[in-house]
């Protein structure tokens, strides 16, 4: 099916989610183009699983509207699920079953017509690098494997729009990056609009733009070259033996505002590398080490929501609102 590069893929206004007293998604708004690989970054527990459940359906919004493939995500749900793919964070895989067997029961439930699906079923297994295993059960497939798996299934049906609720999660990097491999190449096989969630920012840098997500809003979007320019200032990290002394004297001597972030006395600079003379010399006070690097996704999460993303996942708040959002 062509895709109407007129008509947003996903189209979200003043979108909210409650659970009780507890409002996990406060009011979100954003569009994604036709074709875009669209992501939402943020600590687990900022909303942003609640608001792939309400855009694929498997939520009800408590209020605000939105649109996906061009229908109404309350409305016409039965047309917004023909147009999605979907995979989960959570493996969802028949084990006992083989890699064969579990498209073709997919394809039972979306309708894939018979006539097409041998083809179909070869040609998104070959996409992800697992035809030759096409008749092994799932139960013996690696972690990376499973994902392909589910991501093969995810377009079994040719939908417009693939979501991937954090689709590496709990992989290590070498078969995080290889998922990645396999993501790109689909965006130029297939017509299709990808969104996806994420906590690692090596991960979000794929996109073609991001929206940072905290407490159940979006504080920016934009693209992440853009967002990272947006900084202006290099991160410098330093190790002292008394980081509450350390980042008192910052504030006297420089004027800079500090804080710990990651085990280690946190501020940004113009320029970090002609700063860190002075540094050492006018500090005060003994340095252990010091570091300094350009401009993250990370800086961008610390500039517009005030903690890194791995301080606000230690946040036992953060706990709080998984909990609440099951």
């Amino acid at each position: 099916m062509a895709t109407d590069r007129k008509v947003p893929a996903v189209w979200v206004h003043e979108l909210r989610k409650r659970f009780g007293d507890f409002e996990a998604v406060k009011g979100v708004s954003f569009e994604v183009a036709p074709g875009e690989v669209f992501g939402f970054l943020g600590p687990n527990g900022a909303g942003k699983t609640t608001t792939i459940s309400m855009l694929c359906t498997l939520a009800t919004p408590t209020s605000g509207t939105a649109r996906v493939a061009g229908h109404d995500i309350v409305t016409e749900r039965d047309e917004v699920r023909r147009n999605i793919g979907l995979v989960f964070q959570d493996p969802t895989l028949d084990g006992y079953l083989t890699a064969e067997q579990n498209l073709r029961f997919h394809a039972e439930l979306y309708g894939v017509p018979k006539s097409l699906l041998d083809d179909r079923i070869r040609q998104v297994l070959e996409m992800v690098g697992l035809w030759e295993r096409r008749a092994a059960k799932v139960e013996t497939f690696s972690g990376g494997m499973k994902r392909r798996l589910e991501i093969a299934r995810g377009l079994l049906h040719s939908p417009r729009v693939l979501f991937l609720d954090e689709p590496t999660v709990g992989l290590d990097p070498q078969t995080r990056a290889a998922i990645w491999g396999y993501i790109n190449k689909l965006r130029h096989l297939e017509d299709i609009t990808i969104f996806m969630t994420t906590h690692y920012m090596d991960e979000a840098e794929y996109c073609d733009r991001i929206a940072i997500m905290d407490h159940g809003r979006i504080v920016v979007i934009d693209s992440p070259e853009a967002l990272k320019a947006s900084v202006g200032r290099d991160r410098v990290q330093i190790q002292t033996g008394d980081d509450q002394a350390a980042i008192a004297a910052l504030k006297e001597r420089f004027g800079i505002d500090a804080a710990v972030h990651d085990g280690a006395v946190t501020f940004a600079v113009p320029s970090g590398e002609e700063f860190v003379p002075r540094l050492f010399a006018e500090l005060g006070m003994p340095i252990r080490s010091v570091s300094v690097s350009r401009p993250s996704l990370d800086d961008v999460f610390m500039k517009y929501t005030g903690s890194t993303i791995r301080d606000a996942e230690a946040d036992p708040r953060a706990v709080f609102r998984m909990m609440a959002r099951r």
